[in-house]
C-alpha cells in the first residue's frame, strides 16, 4: 500500500513539473534563432563578431553585415510581408527615405541614425588623435585621403589638434536620396565640442581650450545598392561656422 501511495505521488509531482514548464515556455517563449539584432551598419567586424558562430567571422571584412542581407531569401519574405508604404505628402525626405527603403528592404531609419552616432564620435576622435587607420574602413576612397593629408599636415607643421567630444545633442536624418545605384543619406549633427590647436611649442594658435562650444555637421554615408557590402561610407561634410 505505501508502494502504491509512493508511486501515486512521484505521478503527481511529475505532472506538476511538466504543467510548470509548459507555463514557462508559453510565458518566455522559445529562442529559434531568429530573433532580431541590431547590428551597427558602421562598425567594424572585429569589434562586433557574433559569440554563437565564430566559424561565420570574417577578419578581412570591415563591417558586420546588416541583419538578414545574407539571406536573399529571407530579405525577399520581408519585402513580402511588409511592402515599405509610400508617404501620403509631398515632403522630399519622406519621398527619399521611401526610394531608399523600397530598394534596400534591410534600411531602418532609427538603426541608421544610431550607427551614424557612433560613427561620428569614432571619425571625430580618430581625426583629433591622428589615427588614419581607425578613420579607412568608414570613410569613402576621397574623403580618406582628404583626411590624411590634413593629418599628415598637421605633423609636419608640429601641430597638435584638441578636439574633445563633450557630447551629441542631436542627430537626425535631413535628407535622403538616390543617384543611379547609390543611396546616400545626410545627417545633421549638432554636438558640443572644444577644440584647440597648439604648436609645436604648446601654445594655442587657434581656437579655446576652455571653451565649449556647439558645432553643427551634416554628413553624407552612401553605399551601392547593388553591392552585397552593407557599409555605409561618409562621402561628404559640411560644417555651420
Amino acid at each position: 500500500m505505501g508502494n502504491n501511495f509512493q508511486f501515486i505521488d512521484i505521478i503527481f509531482f511529475a505532472m506538476v513539473a511538466a504543467f510548470l514548464v509548459l507555463r514557462l515556455r508559453g510565458v518566455l517563449g522559445r529562442r529559434d534563432g531568429h530573433e532580431k539584432q541590431f547590428r551597427n551598419p558602421f562598425k567594424p567586424q572585429n569589434e562586433e563578431q557574433s559569440p554563437e558562430h565564430p566559424e561565420d567571422d570574417h577578419p578581412d571584412d570591415n563591417v558586420v553585415p546588416l541583419a538578414g542581407r545574407d539571406d536573399p531569401d529571407l530579405d525577399d519574405a520581408r519585402e513580402e510581408d511588409n511592402p515599405p508604404e509610400p508617404p501620403d505628402d509631398d515632403d522630399p525626405l519622406a519621398q527619399g527615405l521611401f526610394k531608399i527603403r523600397s530598394a534596400d528592404p534591410s534600411f531602418d531609419a532609427e538603426e541608421f541614425i544610431s550607427g551614424a552616432r557612433i560613427a561620428f564620435e569614432v571619425i571625430v576622435g580618430a581625426y583629433a588623435a591622428g589615427d588614419a587607420t581607425a578613420l579607412k574602413p568608414l570613410l569613402s576612397a576621397e574623403v580618406y585621403a582628404n583626411f590624411s593629408q590634413a593629418i599628415r599636415g598637421r605633423e609636419q607643421a608640429g601641430e597638435i589638434l584638441e578636439d574633445t567630444l563633450v557630447g551629441i545633442t542631436s542627430a537626425e536624418i535631413v535628407e535622403a536620396y538616390i543617384d543611379g545605384q547609390t543611396l546616400s543619406v545626410t545627417a545633421k549633427f549638432v554636438s558640443e565640442q572644444i577644440n584647440a590647436t597648439r604648436d609645436e611649442n604648446g601654445d594655442v594658435i587657434g581656437g579655446d581650450p576652455n571653451a565649449v562650444i556647439d558645432v553643427t555637421d551634416f554628413w553624407t554615408f552612401a553605399r551601392d545598392a547593388d553591392s552585397k557590402n552593407p557599409n555605409w561610407d561618409l562621402v561628404a561634410t559640411s560644417s555651420l561656422e
